[in-house]
C-alpha cells in the first residue's frame, strides 16, 4: 500500500473512532481504472471477479469476505474504500447474468460481460503463456461501498 493509501486508510478509521481492521489492500481495476472507480463511487459497480488462476501464479491468498480495499485510479490515487460481503468461486460459464449485471460496466448485459471479460482474460492468459477457455475458474467477489475519497 503507498503512502497516500496508508494515510486515507488511517484517517478514515481515526474519524470513525473504531479500531482499524487489519485485512486490508489497495488496488486498481484492471481494464480501465478511472471508469470503474467511478462506476463503484456512482454506486452502479458492486461487483468484481478475477481469474483463480492468476492467484495461484502469484502465490497470493483470495479475497475474503470482511476484507476491505482501497480502490486507486490509474495515478495509484486512492478513491474510494470498500468491503467484500460475498466471495464466490466459479467457472466463467456460470456466472449468473445478475452477477454480470451487478459489474456494472457498458450497457450492464450479460452479454456484453461475456465478450469484454473474454477479450480481457484472452489477453492477460496470452501474456504469461496460458490460454483462455469458457470454463476458467473466476474469484467473483460483491462488495459494499463504505466511503468516498473528498466527497
Amino acid at each position: 500500500m503507498n503512502e497516500e493509501s496508508q494515510k486515507y486508510w488511517d484517517e478514515f478509521w481515526e474519524a470513525r473512532g473504531e479500531e482499524k481492521p487489519t485485512l486490508v489492500s489497495a488496488w486498481q481495476f484492471g481494464a480501465n481504472p478511472d471508469e470503474l472507480a467511478q462506476l463503484v463511487i456512482d454506486g452502479v459497480k458492486t461487483a468484481t471477479c478475477s481469474g483463480h488462476i492468476f492467484y495461484e501464479m502469484d502465490n497470493e491468498p483470495l479475497p475474503s469476505v470482511e476484507e476491505y480495499s482501497i480502490i486507486l485510479n490509474s495515478k495509484d490515487e486512492p478513491v474510494a474504500i470498500i468491503k467484500i460481503v460475498d466471495v464466490s468461486i466459479m467457472p466463467m460459464n456460470e456466472v449468473p447474468e445478475e452477477f454480470a449485471i451487478a459489474e456494472g460496466e457498458g450497457d450492464r448485459t450479460y452479454q456484453y460481460w461475456k465478450e469484454v471479460h473474454e477479450q480481457f482474460f484472452t489477453e492477460e492468459l496470452r501474456s504469461v503463456g496460458r490460454s483462455f477457455s469458457e470454463d476458467m475458474m473466476l474469484v467473483c467477489e460483491r462488495f459494499a461501498l463504505v466511503d468516498v475519497k473528498n466527497k
